[in-house]
Order: structure tokens, then sequence, then C-alpha cells
């Protein structure tokens, strides 16, 4: 297989992955919507998965998976085979884009200790180191201002997720016809304002509490749908926001199926 293939390959697999990822935590805040003992975030949700009947293999394949997406994230910002640009929008698109790839990294080795160390142990070295990192940073001085400018990242993705699903303006990345875009169209919008919507209530939990949130529980996806849940009418609320994030996965699998994968990379050949 040519390089060209390889990262084709690649980039659709990690799309893949990242679809099985949001399909799960959807169904899991679908089901918590109900059961507000159910997981909601990817973490728990790679748990669950592990758990049921051929869960190392399904997990095996979407940490491959997770690992594609890593690398195709970092190589569309470095190597900028989307055309962005170098002005400033462009940079912080490509900015956007080098930190998905560190954070879907970052989830695979979680996702990897789960199938080095098991269950029930997987969250102990990785997990005690990260919330001792989380510990120490909370430590400093005015450590609440670090806090602050972290809260940022969600709420430029979150409302870069709103534009991008207000104004449809994917679709130039996809190479399907209108048949299959009358369909792709409205899901892929709904989800990515739904997982706009999360981003947002991620950074606002973040801005609220200052260095006030514990290092032992820093706020992430299953805080801001837990607080869409204690809301007047939560369980429709949440249920509404997992559908949302189902129809984010459908925009994933659509991805994966016909975006557009520009391989005019300098030092990647076509054949």
């Amino acid at each position: 297989m040519s390089a060209h293939q390889s990262l084709i390959v690649l980039a659709r697999g990690g799309y893949a992955a990242r679809g099985v990822i949001y399909l799960i935590i959807g169904i899991f805040a679908l089901l918590a919507a109900q059961d507000s003992t159910k997981p909601k975030d990817s973490h728990r949700s790679l748990e669950a998965l592990l758990s049921q009947p051929f869960g190392y293999v399904l997990v095996g394949v979407v940490v491959a998976g997770l690992l594609a997406f890593a690398a195709w994230r970092v190589l569309q910002a470095v190597r900028d085979v989307d055309h962005h640009g170098s002005h400033f929008k462009g940079l912080a698109i490509r900015a956007g884009l080098l930190a998905g790839g560190l954070v879907n990294g970052a989830l695979a080795f979680f996702a990897l200790g789960l199938l080095a160390s098991g269950l029930e142990s997987s969250g102990g070295e990785a997990g005690s180191q990260t919330k001792d990192l989380l510990a120490h940073i909370l430590s400093w001085e005015h450590s609440n201002l670090l806090i602050y400018l972290i809260a940022l990242v969600p709420f430029g993705v979150g409302i870069a997720h709103l534009i991008k699903g207000w104004k449809a303006s994917f679709e130039k990345y996809f190479e399907a016809d209108e048949d299959v875009m009358r369909y792709v169209r409205p899901v892929s919008r709904f989800g990515l304002i739904a997982r706009g919507v999360v981003f947002l209530e991620i950074a606002l939990l973040l801005a609220i509490s200052g260095s006030g949130y514990k290092a032992m529980d820093p706020p992430g996806m299953k805080d801001a749908l837990d607080a869409l849940q204690h809301l007047p009418a939560g369980a429709v609320l949440l249920m509404v926001m997992a559908l949302g994030l189902i129809a984010f996965s459908v925009y994933s699998f659509a991805e994966a199926a016909w975006r557009k994968i520009n391989m005019d990379v300098p030092g990647v050949a076509d054949r």
C-alpha cells in the first residue's frame, strides 16, 4: 500500500473510531436520562465497552482508530492538508486540530491502559499521575487564572462547532452527491451544534469554578451532561443532547465514508 493510500485509510479509520466513541457516549447519555447512574463520558464509556463480550477486541479496534485519528489531526494541523492557511483564522483552526489530536491520543493511551492492566487496575497508576499533576498545577499561586485560560479552549471549540453546524460549512469537505447530503446535512448540523453546546458547558463550568474545582475531579463531558440533567426538565434536555451526540457520531461515520482526504502534502506520493 502506498503512503498516499495509507494516509487515506488512517484518516477514514480515525473518523470511524470517533464515531464509535460518540455513539457509545450518546447511547449511555440516553440511558442516563432515565437512570442517572449510567456513564456519560468517554473514559467510562470505554470501560463499559470493555466489560462487554469481546470487549478487549472492540476496545483494541477503537484504540487503533483513535491513534489513527490523532495522527491525522496532527497532520492536518502541521502540514495544513485542508489549506486553512497561515493567517489568524487559519492558525486558530489548525491549533484546534492539533489540540484535538492530542486529546484523542490521550484517550487512546487511556484505553491502552485498560487493555494492558485490566479494568479494575487500569485507572490506578495513570489516573493517579494525572490527578497528582492537576493537584500540583492547582497548588500554584493564581492558578485560577490558568483555569480561566484553559476554559478558552473548550469555549473556542464550542463556538466553532456552533458556527460549523449553523452554516453547514462542513459540506465543502464532503464528496457525496445531493441524494446523500440531503440526509447527512441535517443530522450533521444537529450533531455539531449539540457537541458545541457540550463544549460551551465545559467552558462555563471551568470559568465559574476557577481553581475551585477539585484536582481529583476536573469538569468534563460528564459534568456538562449532569448539569443539563439537573435543570428543570433536565431529563428531556439530556435526552435531546444524547440524540445530538448520536447525531455527531453519524456525522463522524459520514466523514469516514465521504470526506475529502487532501493528500497534496510535500513528501507524500500520490501513487
